[in-house]
């Protein structure tokens, strides 16, 4: 067999160092040198810094210690704004307030039949006929509790059907039947009442139970562009849907239509919070979670302008309802239009302000018979100036100052007639339909 040559590998020696004695000498005094340096930089080091948390702490500025750091899960949202936590926290407290209100109504049962109206011909005609009724859902709308035993406030065109059952139904469930205890006819306003549930106990006590109410903020502090809240059975379907905007504007007065009904409601907010079909009745609020509105129209050829009744303007329609059971407004007994420079100048007058005394457009009389108006000598043609020493005005209507009053309160009138300016004593009369 064929071999490989051998090869012969040179020897290595290992290598030897020879280092001289200077050389050894050089390399301990630097090792020396660096201990010394990192033992006085290490020395120094503390000292000043000893020295300059020392002088810190005298002029009140602490070094912060260092800290570990932990990392944190957090298991539930958490609010990054305190704007943001204010609504999270107005919608938890209100929402057990707020009520969803279900219209049902008996409605006939119609069946479709066909008939042939010649004889001898196989011709067939469709004709309707009602077969007895059934009870549905016709509508729907939103309170809120504002008394402890089930007084519910919300707009009188959820409830204005006299036919019609209407159901309340709780945040937690709950359903009720609820009566109309008195509505407004002047606001747009209704408050009905729920029974609570009563227990006797093992020990034969009573026990009724009692209902979360909202807490009443403040309206005539609100301001323009201040963040509001709404929350309301939306399309009366969504229960209990929550929007957030601002106020948009104040004091607005707007003529709200439906089924056969239109209001001119005075001095009422505009917001750009969402206000649904089925809000009707709901609470607008503040973020202190304060019901500062009742929310009751919406602008139909616009996006996102919706009206709400201040709520100072509903707690004398509660306290009302609370002491007499009824809401009872003050009645003069005239028919007017408020004076501007059109109305001044269209009927020659001497004043741009007031109220003018005038008949209706149905040839309706101006002064209402054995009203109070007539009974102190008004007629047609007077202008009110002031009514108890309330400038009437655009802004500041007969209509908004005589809200303020109850029936039976005395009040002098300040009225022009023929040019002359008299001061008139009145008695209100209680409105009635």
């Amino acid at each position: 067999m064929y071999e490989l040559p051998k090869l012969k590998l040179p020897k290595f020696k290992p290598l030897k160092l020879k280092l001289s004695k200077t050389f050894l000498f050089i390399i301990l005094i630097i090792f020396i040198s660096s201990s010394f340096g990192f033992l006085a930089g290490a020395i120094s080091g503390s000292f000043f810094f000893s020295e300059v948390k020392d002088y810190l702490a005298k002029i009140n500025i602490e070094i912060p210690e260092p800290q570990i750091i932990e990392k944190v899960i957090e298991k539930e949202y958490q609010p990054q704004t305190t704007q943001e936590q204010k609504i999270i926290e107005a919608v938890k407290n209100v929402s057990p307030s707020v009520v969803s209100i279900i219209i049902t109504k008996d409605v006939p049962i119609v069946e479709q039949y066909y008939f042939s109206p010649f004889e001898g011909f196989d011709f067939q005609i469709p004709e309707y006929r009602e077969k007895g009724t059934e009870k549905k859902e016709i509508g729907g709308g939103t309170g809120f509790i504002v008394s402890k035993d089930g007084m519910v406030l919300t707009n009188k065109h959820v409830v204005s059907n006299e036919d019609a059952d209407y159901t309340v139904l709780t945040n937690d469930g709950n359903k009720y039947p609820a009566k109309v205890l008195a509505v407004d006819p002047f606001r747009d306003l209704a408050i009905i009442k729920i029974e609570t549930e009563k227990t006797i106990d093992e020990q034969g006590k009573l026990n009724v139970e009692l209902f979360p109410l909202v807490k009443f903020g403040d309206s005539d502090k609100l301001q323009i562009g201040q963040t509001v809240i709404t929350i309301g059975n939306a399309l009366g379907e969504f229960r209990n849907t929550v929007s957030v905007g601002v106020i948009s504007g104040l004091g607005r007065t707007v003529t709200a239509s439906g089924p056969g009904i239109v209001e001119t409601v005075e001095d009422v907010i505009q917001t750009d919070a969402a206000i649904n079909i089925g809000n009707s009745g709901g609470p607008l609020l503040n973020l202190k979670g304060e019901v500062i509105g009742v929310n009751f129209a919406m602008a139909q050829l616009a996006e996102n302008i919706g009206f709400a009744i201040p709520i100072n303007k509903a707690k004398k329609d509660i306290e009302q309802v609370k002491t007499l059971g009824k809401i009872v407004y003050p009645f003069l007994g005239v028919r007017y239009v408020l004076v501007n420079e059109q109305i001044k100048k269209e009927n020659n007058l001497s004043v741009d302000y007031g109220a003018l005394i005038i008949s209706g457009d149905a040839g309706q009389s101006a002064i209402f018979p054995d009203s109070p108006a007539e009974k102190a000598g008004l007629e047609e043609g007077d202008i009110i100036l002031e009514f108890d020493k309330e400038k009437i005005t655009a802004e500041n209507s007969l209509a908004k100052i005589i809200q303020k009053h109850d029936p039976r309160d005395r009040i002098v009138l300040k009225i022009l007639k023929d040019n002359k300016k008299q001061l008139i004593p009145i008695i209100l009369d209680e409105w009635k339909e």
